[in-house]
């Protein structure tokens, strides 16, 4: 009991919810929706006049029979000659019904582009407010959910929310008014003949909210699964390089064919509920509307209903009899709909980066002070362990250590891509916690190139222009000369014209690090990271791009985090990490003779270089 008083509970709460969210994206689109209800009011209202002049033509002007309609239309009737002359004219009767049709089409014509028009105004409004809030949200939220599913829940999920509110939601008014004023007519005409088209009406639905969970339940797995399957998809796309690298298509493949199969078996097993419900609703819907006919003609043969009310009845009983069908698509929709406000709900409820009250925009040109440093990532052990440092403003700073040793982590943690809890130490800039220091000034005044540079599918310098619309061709061309990158670009076809593919598959790892580069140059920043940026340069290349750092960037304060010891050599002072400790600090010199992590990769990479040198000349000399 307690538990059913607690899902009932929240299923009060998710409604609330789902209606607020609704609501909120409406915002824009409410007037359409409105001016679409008002036009569905009046087609309505010109279904129920139809049964209503067929009935006066066989009865009245035909029949002869007393009028029944109402004191105002009687007296419009007499007006015309009484109903034995429009019996005598029934042209009139007939042009009746033709200008109440041209009045539905015409409310049915501003229905249907006042809905579709807030229909796309609604869609146009989740997407834009979805992605607005995707793009603020914090950088470890991004790092949890895949992306397949988030653009599942910017596609899929809103289009179907769209479909709802467009020709669901916007029905419920046209419904409702069809079965109040069917049911009123209905008893104007008879009572007993009413109550016998109703009694069927409760079984519908209450048949309807039993299956009404299960088909919930359904949409839910399925579109869960859906996001998988997209999540998959993207992967796969993302990563055809490894992928055909390392020859894995059968392998990829097998593993897409088995979740689209799970996901194909869950649509199978929903698409059996949703027929098994269909096909009982719409025989328990002929049921009862054979009940009516039956009932009709016997009552009838009895004298006690007319001839002209046999005909209204039954297609009154018909406007009742389409809500009723109608109701159980709606429910199917609702349940699609509710599912996927759930899902759009989880990301727009996520709270996006804010900044600490009184945050400021300090000065960032200060000493860069890591004091205490200890984090760990959400649910792992420790990745930094009491890690304090000091970079003077200005100066260079080299980070050496082993994957998974911390390095990167300290440069997320210092542009606040990751949150540095309240007692785990403090990183400040010209003495300011940064914790008080505005995100977005922080983040315009550190320049990152990170691990994996990333270039969007656009011209290459539109890529390294990103940070400014302002820039002109020479501003990056100049930074593309001090990233060592302007030679290669200019033997394009197209030079900086040049569109970059998806991830920037068209350019070599190289030239994405430089481009990297390059784009962060530009920003003039007054601190700069290059985290592992140059692995994919040659040893020359890596000189001439460090050169240029030091002439472009002489004031600002430069990080280097790298593998590679000649990366290193320039530095004023290189702290080396090892299983998230400070293991050893100095200067590049002092390190090396000083017999620790840092002298014996120095050792092992010289090695390397004297033994591939000398058998570069003696292949030369074979070739000799």
């Amino acid at each position: 009991m307690a538990q059913e008083k607690k899902s009932r509970a929240e299923r009060k709460v998710s409604r609330r919810q789902h209606t607020a969210l609704l609501l909120r994206f409406l915002k824009g689109s409410k007037h359409l929706f409105a001016g679409s209800i008002i036009a569905s009011l009046f087609y309505a209202l010109c279904d129920m006049i139809d049964p209503q002049i067929f009935r006066a033509a066989i009865d009245d002007a035909i029949g002869g029979k007393e009028s029944t309609l109402p004191a105002f239309v009687n007296n419009f009737v007499d007006r015309l000659g009484g109903f034995s002359y429009l019996g005598q004219h029934l042209w009139i009767m007939a042009l009746a019904i033709v200008v109440i049709a041209a009045i539905r089409g015409i409310t049915g014509y501003l229905q249907r582009v006042l809905n579709n028009k807030g229909a796309e105004t609604l869609v146009r409004t989740m997407r834009d407010s979805m992605f607005r809030h995707i793009e603020h949200l914090p950088y470890e939220w991004h790092m949890k959910n895949h992306t397949g599913d988030i653009i599942q829940r910017c596609t899929s999920d809103v289009e179907m929310v769209r479909q709802f509110v467009a020709e669901q939601l916007v029905s419920v008014v046209r419904i409702s008014i069809m079965i109040v004023l069917s049911l009123f007519f209905m008893f104007s005409m008879n009572v007993g003949l009413t109550f016998i088209a109703i009694i069927p009406i409760p079984f519908i639905l209450g048949y309807v909210m039993i299956f009404r969970k299960e088909m919930e339940r359904g949409f839910r797995e399925c579109d869960e699964m859906e996001g998988k399957v997209s999540a998959r998809i993207q992967e796969n796309l993302t990563g055809m390089r490894v992928v055909r690298a390392f020859a894995q298509e059968a392998k990829e493949k097998e593993r897409f064919l088995e979740q689209n199969g799970k996901y194909n078996s869950l649509w199978v097993r929903l698409a059996g509920i949703m027929a098994r419900f269909f096909t009982t609703q719409h025989l328990l819907s002929m049921l009862q509307i054979l009940l009516v006919i039956v009932c009709g003609c016997i009552f009838c043969v009895k004298g006690k209903l007319t001839s002209g009310e046999y005909v209204a009845f039954i297609s009154y009983n018909s406007m009742l009899s389409f809500p009723i069908r109608r109701l159980g698509r709606m429910i199917s929709e609702m349940s699609k709909a509710g599912v996927c406000l759930d899902r759009i709900g989880h990301v727009m409820n996520e709270p996006v980066e804010s900044d600490a009250p009184g945050s400021i925009e300090a000065p960032m040109n200060g000493d860069i002070v890591f004091s205490h440093v200890s984090f760990a990532y959400e649910g792992s052990a420790e990745v930094l362990h009491d890690v304090s440092f000091t970079i003077p403003a200005g100066s260079t700073l080299g980070i050496l250590g082993g994957t998974g040793s911390g390095k990167s982590t300290l440069m997320l943690l210092m542009d606040k891509m990751y949150t540095l809890p309240e007692g785990c130490g403090s990183i400040t800039i010209g003495g300011v916690d940064i914790r008080g220091i505005c995100t977005q000034h922080l983040r315009r005044n550190i320049s990152m190139v990170l691990q994996e540079p990333f270039l969007f599918s656009r011209t290459i310098q539109e890529n390294i222009g990103i940070s400014s619309r302002d820039l002109t061709r020479e501003d990056v061309k100049e930074a593309a000369k001090a990233a060592c990158l302007d030679d290669a670009v200019e033997s394009f076809a197209k030079g900086y014209e040049t569109f970059v593919g998806e991830r920037g598959v068209t350019l070599s790892g190289g030239q994405k690090q430089r481009a990297a580069i390059a784009r962060a140059l530009i920003a003039n920043a007054p601190i700069m990271v290059l985290d592992d940026s140059l692995s994919a340069v040659d040893t020359e290349t890596d000189a001439k791009v460090r050169k240029a750092l030091e002439e472009r960037f002489g004031s600002a304060t430069i990080i280097l985090i790298s593998h590679r010891i000649t990366t290193l050599s320039k530095a004023d002072k290189v702290i080396v990490l090892d299983n998230g400790k400070i293991a050893e600090e100095g200067t590049p010199d002092e390190l090396r003779t000083a017999g620790g992590i840092y002298n014996r990769i120095y050792d092992i990479q010289s090695g390397l270089g004297e033994a591939q040198t000398g058998a570069g000349k003696e292949a030369g000399h074979e070739n000799d």
